[in-house]
C-alpha cells in the first residue's frame, strides 16, 4: 500500500537483492523451440550495450544460425565432465553468465546435484544469469505432460523454481514451426516420438503460454496493490459460485467450473450458513460433492457464517470484490412478483451493489422442465459420415481451401516487441531454403536493427495514391499479385489503408492476397483484436480504434506470440528503439507503463492459449485442456442502441465463441422515427455484428413498457440457453428507465440463464 513502511525483514530482503545476480528464464514448450537462439541473442544485445556477457554451458548440437551467434561471445570452458566451471567462471566475474538446461543433472562427483544448484550458486556471488527450460521440466506439469502423452521428463526442477527469476520470457512457437523442423532434422535424432503429434506439441505449447500467463497475473496484482488500485483488472477471469445445501446445489458449482473452465479463470464456490446451524446428512452430503467438484477443477470452497438476510447482498458483493472476481453464479430469485415487491430480492440487491463484476443468473431446469438433463459426452463422426458423398457446394469449398495461401500473424502484447524483426528472420530463412519470399509491405520505424534485417528480401514497390493535392503511399496489392511469390510479409495487420485505396483495411488486402494462393506471414498487437477492445481501453484507458475482426485471426493457420518482458520493453524504449527520444518520456507514463504492459502481456498470454486450445480441439475434441462441451448454447445479446451496445456486443461474441454457440443480437424498437445519432449508433453496432459474424435482428413493440415481454418471446423463438444484458444505470432516473425493463427480464426470464455483464468504467 502507498505509504506504507516496510518491516525490517523486507527491508533486509530489498538489501540482499542489491548484492545478488539477476536471474532470467527462458521458458519453451520443447526442445527445438529456440530457446538457445535467443539465450544468445539476448547475450549479444547486452554485449553490444556494453555488459560483460560470457557463455558458461550450452546445450548441443547446435543449429548453424545458433552457432553463429555464439561465435561472437567469449566462452568460459566447461567441465570435461559435462558441468558449469564455476571457479573459472566466479574467477573470471563477467557481469551476466549464458547457462543452457537449467533443469539438467549433473554427474556423480559434481559439486551440485543438478544446475539449479550450479546458477544458484553464481547468483549468490553477484553473477547474474541467462538460462533456459522446457515447461514439462517443472514439477508438477510433468504430470500433467505424463497423464497427456506419456513423456517422462528426464529431470525436473521445483515448481516455484520461476519465482526465483527476476524475468521469465516465453518463447512461443506453433506446432507447425516445430514439425518443420523436425522434419528438416534440425532437432537431431533425440526427439520423443510423441513430440512428432501436433496435438502433444499443441499442449505443451497451452501449458506453457498459461503457466506464464499465471505468472504474469502474479506480477500485476502486486503491481496494483502497491499502486494502491482495487477490483478486478480485467486481464484474467475469477469466477464465484455460491453455493448451498440443497437438491441441485452442486449443479451451479458445476455449471461455474464450465465456465471457468471455457473462460480460462479461477474457480471460487463460497456457501454461506447460518451460525451455529448443523448439517443434515444429506446437506453434509450435498457439502462433500460441492467439495470435490471444486476440488477437481483445481478451485477453493470457502463456507462463510451468513450474515442477517438484509446484509447478505452487501457481504456477498464485498467478497467478490476481496477476491477479485469479475463473475458471479447464482440461482434466479423464486419469489413471486408481490413477494419480490415486499421482501426484495438477492440478485437486484445485489446487482445494484456490484462494480466491474458481471452476474450471471442460473436457470433451474428441474424447476422448469420437470427433470435436469445431464451432461452427456458429445459424439464423435459416425462411420457413414466417412462414406457420406461430398455435395457439390462442400467440393467447391473444399477445393478454393486448397487453392488458398496459408497465413501466418506474429502478434505482441505492445509495439516494440520485435513482431517485424521476427519475421524478416523468417523470411532470410525461407529464401536461404529456396522460397520464393517478398516484402509487400514492412514498416521498420526507423529501427536500424530492423532495417538491418531486410536483407536481400526483394521489395514490392507501395503504390502511389493521389490525395487531396499530395502523394500517399500504400501496399500495391495488384502489384504483388502480378508477381506471384510463394509467401509475401505484409507488416501491421490492423492497419486503415489511406483514402483511395481499394479496400479499406490491410487485412482485407490480405484475405484477397491469400484467395490468389499467396501465402501471408504478418503481424498485430493484441490490442488490435476486435472482441478485446473494451477489456484493452479497461485495462489501458485507451480506445483503440484500428481493430482486426477475430475471424482474421481463426483464418490464420498459425498464430505465434512473441513474448517481452516489460523490462526488456521498458529497456528499448529509453534507449530510442521504439519511439523518438522526445517521445520517451511520455510514453512510458502513458501506454507503456509498467501496469499497463504487465496488463497487456497476461491478456496476449492468455489470448493466445486460448487460439492453442480451439485449435486442439478442432483436431481433438477429446484432448483439449479445457473440457469437453456438453451443451449446446445459443447466446442471445439484447441491446440498447443508445447506450452500452458495442461492449455487450463483444462481451456475447467472447462468450459464445468460448462455448461453440449460436450468437445473435437483438434490438427493440419502439416504432418512432430513427434520429440521425441514433441511425448512426443502430449502422455502428450492426457493421460491428456483422464483422464479428453474429446476426442483427429487431422487433417493434407498441410501448416502452412491452420491451421485455419482446425480447424474451424473441429470445424463446431463437431457442436461447443464455440471455445477455446490461447492468441497469444507477442513478434514479435511469433505474426507473430502464432497471424496471431489467427486473421484468429476471422475473419473467427464470427459464434460461441470464447474463447481467457490468457498467465499463474507467
Amino acid at each position: 500500500m502507498p505509504y506504507q513502511r516496510k518491516t525490517p525483514e523486507e527491508l533486509l530482503l530489498t538489501i540482499s537483492k542489491l548484492h545478488r545476480g539477476r536471474l532470467k528464464i527462458l521458458i519453451g514448450a520443447v526442445s527445438g523451440s529456440g530457446k538457445t537462439y535467443h539465450l544468445l541473442q539476448e547475450g549479444l544485445q547486452l554485449n553490444k550495450d556494453g555488459i560483460d556477457v560470457v557463455i558458461g554451458l550450452l546445450s548441443t548440437p547446435l543449429r548453424p544460425e545458433t552457432a553463429e551467434l555464439a561465435d561472437g561471445l567469449e566462452c568460459v570452458p566447461s567441465l570435461l565432465q559435462g558441468g558449469v566451471d564455476l571457479d573459472a567462471l566466479v574467477e573470471r566475474n563477467p557481469e551476466v553468465v549464458l547457462v543452457d538446461g537449467l533443469a539438467h543433472i549433473n554427474r556423480p562427483g559434481s559439486r551440485f546435484y543438478d544446475r539449479l544448484g550450479e546458477v544458484k550458486f553464481l547468483l549468490d556471488r553477484g553473477i547474474s544469469v541467462i538460462t533456459s527450460i522446457n515447461v514439462y521440466e517443472l514439477d508438477g506439469i510433468d504430470e500433467t505432460v505424463l497423464k497427456w502423452m506419456d513423456i517422462q521428463a528426464t529431470h525436473t526442477v521445483p515448481a516455484d523454481t520461476l519465482e526465483l527469476a527476476d524475468e521469465v520470457r516465453l518463447i512461443d512457437v506453433s506446432p507447425e514451426t516445430m514439425l518443420g523442423r523436425l522434419e528438416a532434422g534440425l532437432l537431431g535424432d533425440a526427439a520423443h516420438p510423441a513430440m512428432a503429434q501436433r496435438g502433444n506439441l499443441a499442449i505443451l505449447r497451452e501449458l506453457s503460454l498459461r503457466l506464464v500467463a499465471e505468472g504474469v497475473n502474479d506480477m500485476l496484482e502486486k503491481h496494483r496493490g502497491e499502486k494502491g488500485l482495487s477490483g478486478p483488472s480485467g486481464a484474467s477471469e475469477t469466477i464465484l459460485v455460491t453455493a448451498q445445501y440443497v437438491v441441485n446445489g452442486s449443479l451451479y458449482v458445476r455449471r461455474g467450473r464450465q465456465i471457468a473452465r471455457r473462460l480460462n479463470g479461477e474457480l471460487l464456490v463460497a456457501a454461506y450458513v447460518p451460525p451455529g446451524k448443523t448439517l443434515s446428512k444429506e446437506e453434509q452430503a450435498i457439502k462433500r460433492s460441492i467439495m470435490k467438484m471444486t476440488e477437481k477443477a483445481d478451485g477453493s470452497f470457502e463456507e462463510l457464517p451468513q450474515p442477517p438476510r438484509r446484509k447478505l447482498p452487501a457481504a456477498l458483493a464485498q467478497y467478490a470484490a476481496d477476491r477479485q472476481a469479475t463473475r458471479i453464479v447464482m440461482g434466479h430469485s423464486k419469489k413471486s412478483r408481490w413477494q419480490q415487491l415486499l421482501q426484495g430480492s438477492l440478485a437486484d440487491s445485489v446487482l445494484r451493489r456490484l462494480e466491474k463484476v458481471d452476474l450471471l443468473l442460473m436457470a433451474d431446469l428441474a424447476e422448469h422442465e420437470g427433470e435436469r438433463i445431464m451432461p452427456v459426452r458429445q459424439r464423435g463422426d459416425s462411420k457413414r459420415e466417412l462414406f457420406r458423398r461430398f455435395s457439390m457446394e462442400e467440393k467447391e469449398r473444399q477445393i478454393a481451401s486448397y487453392r488458398r495461401g496459408e497465413l501466418k500473424v506474429y502478434i505482441g502484447a505492445a509495439p516494440g516487441v520485435g513482431k517485424t524483426y521476427t519475421m524478416l528472420a523468417e523470411a532470410n530463412l525461407l529464401l536461404a531454403k529456396g522460397v520464393d519470399v517478398v516484402i509487400g509491405l514492412v514498416e521498420t520505424h526507423g529501427r536500424a536493427d530492423t532495417l538491418g534485417k531486410i536483407g536481400l528480401l526483394p521489395i514490392i514497390e507501395r503504390q502511389v495514391i493521389p490525395y487531396k493535392g499530395t502523394s500517399l503511399e500504400e501496399m500495391d496489392v495488384d502489384a504483388i499479385i502480378r508477381r506471384n511469390p510463394e509467401v509475401v510479409l505484409v507488416d501491421e495487420l490492423a492497419h486503415t489503408n489511406v483514402p483511395g485505396s481499394t479496400r479499406k483495411k490491410r487485412y482485407e488486402d490480405v484475405v484477397q492476397l491469400l484467395e490468389h494462393g499467396i501465402s501471408v506471414i504478418s503481424t498485430m498487437n493484441i490490442q488490435h483484436i476486435e472482441s478485446l477492445n473494451d477489456a484493452v481501453e479497461q485495462l489501458t484507458g485507451v480506445r483503440v480504434r484500428e481493430t482486426v475482426p477475430d475471424a482474421i485471426l481463426r483464418l490464420a493457420d498459425q498464430v505465434e506470440l512473441i513474448d517481452v518482458t516489460p523490462q526488456m520493453l521498458q529497456s528499448r524504449m529509453r534507449e530510442g528503439k521504439i519511439y523518438a527520444m522526445a517521445k520517451v518520456e511520455q510514453a512510458l507514463g502513458a501506454f507503456f507503463s509498467t501496469g499497463n504492459l504487465i496488463a497487456l502481456r497476461e491478456l496476449a498470454l492468455r489470448e493466445v492459449a486460448d487460439d492453442v486450445d480451439e485449435r486442439l480441439e478442432s483436431w481433438d475434441r477429446r484432448q483439449t485442456l479445457r473440457g469437453e462441451l456438453r451443451r449446446r448454447e445459443i447466446i442471445f445479446v439484447a441491446v440498447d442502441i443508445r447506450s452500452g451496445a458495442e461492449q455487450l456486443v463483444r462481451r456475447g461474441f467472447r462468450t459464445a465463441y468460448r462455448l461453440k454457440a449460436e450468437w445473435r443480437v437483438h434490438y427493440v424498437h419502439d416504432g418512432s422515427e430513427w434520429s440521425p445519432g441514433d441511425a448512426a449508433k443502430r449502422d455502428s453496432v450492426m457493421k460491428l455484428v456483422e464483422r464479428l459474424g453474429g446476426k442483427f435482428e429487431t422487433s417493434l413493440t407498441a410501448s416502452k413498457k412491452h420491451v421485455a415481454e419482446t425480447l424474451l418471446t424473441a429470445a424463446s423463438q431463437a431457442k436461447a440457453t443464455q440471455l445477455v444484458i446490461g447492468q441497469p444505470a444507477r442513478s434514479m432516473v435511469g433505474n426507473w428507465l430502464k432497471g424496471n425493463t431489467v427486473r421484468k427480464l429476471l422475473r419473467l426470464g427464470r427459464h434460461m440463464d441470464v447474463l447481467i455483464v457490468a457498467r465499463q468504467t474507467k
